[in-house]
C-alpha cells in the first residue's frame, strides 16, 4: 500500500477522552521459542528492579517464535534494556531491538464493545496523516496506539478531527 490513505467512515464519534504519553521508549523481544513462561520471565526480570511497563503486546507467528513488544518510561529504558540483555540467554530471543522515541496514544469510551469500527476510525485517522502505528493494545474500553513520539502532535490532531473528544 502506498500513499495516504482515504478515511471511509464519515461523521465524529463520540469518545470519553483521549490517552496519550509522549514519554515513552519502546522494547521488542523477537523470536523467542515459544513456551509457557516467557511473559512472565521477561516482566519478572523488569518488576524485580522496580522497572515499570506501561504497555505490552505479544503474539506468536506461524513457526511458533513469540514476539513481545513493551514500552516503559524513556527515563527507564536504558535500565529495562540491562534487565532484559540479562534474561535473553534464558529466553532464547533472537532480536532486541530498542527506540527511544516512542509514544502511545489512545482513546476511550465506556460502550467501545458495542460500537463496530470505532478502532477503524482511529487508524483511518492516523493513517489519513501518513502517521506509522508501531503497535495496537485493545480492550472493551480502550484503543491504543504506540507511534513515533514526533508524531503525536500530528496524530492527537488528527483524532481530534475524527472524534468528538470532550
Amino acid at each position: 500500500m502506498s500513499g495516504a490513505y482515504e478515511p471511509t467512515i464519515a461523521g465524529k464519534s463520540k469518545i470519553g477522552g483521549l490517552m496519550i504519553n509522549g514519554h515513552l521508549g519502546r522494547i521488542s523481544v523477537l523470536s523467542i521459542p515459544d513456551r509457557p513462561g516467557v511473559a512472565a520471565a521477561l516482566l519478572d526480570a523488569l518488576g524485580q528492579r522496580r522497572l515499570n511497563v506501561q504497555f505490552i503486546v505479544q503474539c506468536i507467528d506461524e513457526q511458533n517464535r513469540d514476539h513481545i513488544v513493551l514500552c516503559v518510561d524513556r527515563g527507564d529504558l536504558e535500565a529495562c534494556q540491562l534487565a532484559i540483555q540479562e534474561i535473553v540467554p534464558a529466553l532464547q530471543a533472537e532480536y532486541v531491538q530498542c527506540d527511544a522515541n516512542a509514544a502511545s496514544i489512545g482513546i476511550f469510551g465506556p460502550d467501545f464493545r458495542w460500537r463496530p469500527g470505532i478502532a477503524a476510525k482511529m487508524f483511518q485517522a492516523l493513517a489519513g496523516k501518513g502517521i506509522n502505528i508501531l503497535a495496537i493494545s485493545t480492550s472493551i474500553s480502550t484503543v491504543m496506539c504506540v507511534i513515533n513520539a514526533d508524531d503525536l502532535p500530528a496524530a492527537e490532531a488528527a483524532i481530534r478531527e475524527a472524534f468528538d473528544v470532550p
